[in-house]
């Protein structure tokens, strides 16, 4: 069933037509007039609740950046109602914070694969299926992040519903879990961790979509706790850099084949 009222999904306030395939998804609404300065002719089409849509064209392409809010459950609403209206193609573009001590704030994380530490996906997907990044798209990012010269890391990320659960573990009365599986984690090599990418995946398996995740690392928690130089960088400007040149790649290798 398609959720609309008036031709319009209930939610995002898009009808078909008012997209491209392509869509850039940040968190932040106030982000989304930062991405759509990189499009040409780009045009402010909805503005609801958490979701603040605008469209352009990439290479004569058209292109949409759509805002999801914080976490998976509202990013798997953005998704559903941007298939809907014939989006085929996202790239998450976010802020991550470092795990893997050679990860550095300022630093671009690009996801393979996330850990399901969220509710969303489970209400789509058994436990045991992964959360996998598309791999067309993982590869332009990275293809991307190299033409630009950024430093990069590719790999897997944890997702969590809670921030604070993250960074104040040892007051959550479940403390023991989320101490014990943070550090499993980091054992186990996860870059970062993060709040959108492991449901996004999984709904864009369920739909049969593509989707792909670029970050900004904010700082390292981990680097800071051994008294490592750990840079605390705010500006997303080189994630969103990279998304909208992978999405430049995207468009020209569709249009090759």
């Amino acid at each position: 069933m398609q959720y609309s009222e008036n031709g319009e999904q209930y939610h995002i306030g898009l009808k078909e037509g008012d997209v491209g395939k392509y869509v850039i998804l940040p968190g932040d609404p106030k982000r989304c007039k930062k991405i759509a300065e990189y499009f040409d002719d780009a045009k402010l089409i909805a503005d609801r609740r958490e979701f603040t849509t605008y469209t352009g064209y990439l290479n004569g392409e058209k292109v949409s950046v759509t805002s999801t809010g914080i976490g998976g459950s509202s990013a798997s609403i953005a998704m559903e109602e941007l298939v809907n209206v014939g989006a085929t193609t996202f790239i998450r573009v976010g802020t991550c914070g470092g795990m893997d001590i050679n990860v550095k704030g300022g630093d671009i994380v690009i996801a393979t694969g996330a850990i399901r530490m969220e509710g969303t996906s489970k209400e789509y997907a058994p436990i045991e299926f992964p959360a996998v990044a598309n791999l067309d798209i993982t590869n332009a990012l990275v293809s991307a992040a190299k033409n630009l010269n950024f430093t990069y890391h590719t790999g897997v990320v944890q997702c969590k519903d809670s921030f604070y659960g993250q960074h104040a573990p040892d007051r959550m009365p479940v403390s023991y879990e989320l101490i014990n599986k943070w550090e499993a984690w980091k054992k186990l090599g996860c870059l970062a961790s993060e709040m959108e990418s492991a449901a996004l995946f999984i709904v864009a398996s369920t739909l049969k979509v593509k989707a792909g995740s670029v970050f900004l690392t904010v700082a390292n928690q981990e680097r800071e706790k051994q008294n490592l130089e750990n840079p605390v960088v705010h500006d997303t400007d080189r994630a969103i850099k990279t998304a909208v040149e992978a999405l430049k790649i995207l468009i020209s290798n569709d249009k090759a084949n």
